[in-house]
């Protein structure tokens, strides 16, 4: 333990299939790691030779589980590049700092039903599902929405469970949506996580079908839409002023002037980056801020958001 961060070191890499790798890690000094909540997860500090990265991803090991954890990671080829470094340059022996566990996306214990809807990568905060739900014993179903070659990747975390379904982009195999939101029993909770417009189209059929949006979750991941047009922020409280570039985002820019800023999900779901926001004018990205509070336009979730034109002064 190194303050308030993990030094862990990887155990295992194992190539699950193409683009995806698993990594088991357990603590470099041979203890015991802090337990971890279904849907938990971690933020990897992965220190690359030209830049650094901070990811988070969602651990897939055993809720409760100490000797290790386990992540599954996809290399999404436009992403800020972690993903990249993960599948080329991280190996068996190497050592990282990580964050302690948190957890945004936790299942709702009195839910009678647990709905879960995958999309891709987005099935890895459902495996910890899955094991609690094998303990437990409480009614749940899972539908993965993926490529039809990936349904057999997640087997050795599936089973043979009854209560996984796949769909892919295939007659007869397509999910449809508002029809197995109609049949859930009272009392069900609804969780989905995937890519954004996939999120959107289960969101917005929950809604239209009339459930109540304290039974209804999404994870979003990832920071896909952080790049675009350059741009500058000035840091007031530090008195820096730091270029933004279009292939990274506000927070990335201003960790690489040395200025700390808080930061948990850096997906723009968690709200732990928002910033107040001194001069100029957001282009707002993230899924935490109400409507009323971007219309204000005195926060900013630098973490996806950019500036919608000029300069920003941030109150960091």
């Amino acid at each position: 333990m190194i303050g308030d961060t993990l030094l862990l070191q990887v155990a295992a890499v194992t190539d699950i299939a193409p683009g995806l790798r698993h990594l088991r890690l357990v603590a470099a000094d041979g203890g015991k790691l802090p337990p971890a909540a279904a849907g938990a997860h971690v933020q990897f500090v992965l220190e690359g030779a030209a830049r650094t990265w901070r990811n988070a991803y969602s651990l897939v090991s055993r809720p409760g589980a100490r000797d290790a954890w386990e992540i599954i990671v996809r290399r999404v080829p436009t992403s800020r590049g972690g993903s990249a470094f993960i599948h080329e340059q991280l190996k068996a022996g190497d050592r990282l700092v990580a964050g302690w566990p948190g957890n945004l996306f936790a299942p709702v214990r009195i839910a009678r039903h647990h709905l879960m809807i995958a999309g891709g990568i987005g099935i890895t905060p459902f495996l910890s599902y899955l094991a609690e739900f094998g303990f437990t014993g409480a009614s749940h179903a899972l539908h993965v929405c993926c490529r039809e070659t990936e349904k057999d990747v997640f087997a050795p975390w599936l089973g043979s469970s009854p209560a996984v379904a796949f769909h892919w982009d295939a007659d007869g195999h397509r999910l449809d949506i508002p029809a197995l939101l109609a049949s859930q029993p009272a009392g069900t909770h609804l969780y989905v996580c995937g890519p954004a417009a996939m999120n959107d189209e289960v969101m917005a059929a929950a809604a239209a079908a009339g459930w109540p949006a304290s039974h209804v979750h999404c994870e979003h991941f990832g920071s896909a839409l952080s790049g675009g047009e350059a741009f500058r922020a000035f840091l007031a409280r530090s008195g820096i002023e730091v270029d933004v570039g279009e292939d990274e985002s506000l927070l990335d820019a201003i960790e690489r002037a040395g200025v700390a800023a808080p930061c948990l999900c850096r997906g723009g779901a968690c709200g732990v980056c928002a910033t107040p926001l001194l001069e100029g004018e957001a282009e707002h990205r993230d899924h935490f801020l109400s409507a009323e509070e971007r219309a204000a336009g005195r926060l900013i979730m630098p973490c996806v958001s950019r500036a919608r034109a000029g300069r920003l002064v941030l109150d960091l």
